[in-house]
């Protein structure tokens, strides 16, 4: 089980980390963040295919084409866990060294985006000391590291439950 889980978790955070490079250099280098977060969440999905295809080879070479529900959660969850920390481990690596200035551009995008929606000053000022307690928690690499490493959990974890409910299948 830990080769299956830790080849397939490795495949699907290399993937997803070199999205999210590619991504993140792109942007940078452009300043057009207009499709960040379709494009980052298009490359986390198309990561956790892996999730799904680790369970399957799971499933046919190790248990001989049987896995319970439970077993099959199991894999699929090591496996997002492996690939969230190669997305986390990334991110550290392009906020550090490509894009240290990411969240003052990210919170004078929304900032900008609220003033040309017509929000008021109050919502604006608002808005304004929410992003700067974000700030502030944000410059905690434990909490850098928990903010990231949700990202792409919640998206593995459903691509798990999905999985696991399609692959079951009990022994004949």
């Amino acid at each position: 089980m830990k080769k299956t889980i830790l080849t397939y978790g490795l495949i699907s955070g290399a993937i997803a980390a070199l999205l999210m490079v590619g991504t993140a250099t792109y942007f940078h280098k452009t300043g057009d963040t207009n499709y960040g977060e379709y494009i980052g969440y298009t490359g986390i999905l198309l990561s956790m295919l892996f999730v799904f295809l680790g369970m399957r080879a799971y499933r046919e070479n190790v248990l001989g084409g049987s896995i319970s529900f439970g077993k099959a959660f199991q894999v699929g969850l090591l496996i997002t866990v492996i690939s969230c920390l190669c997305y986390v481990i990334a991110w550290m690596f392009v906020y550090h060294f490509i894009m240290p200035d990411f969240l003052d551009k990210y919170i004078a995008h929304a900032l900008e985006q609220m003033q040309q929606s017509g929000a008021s000053a109050e919502q604006i000022s608002a808005q304004t000391a929410q992003m700067e307690s974000y700030r502030k928690m944000y410059q905690n690499p434990i909490m850098r590291f928990g903010m990231t490493f949700l990202e792409p959990f919640p998206v593995g974890l459903l691509v798990t439950l999905i999985s696991a409910i399609v692959l079951r299948r009990k022994s004949a």
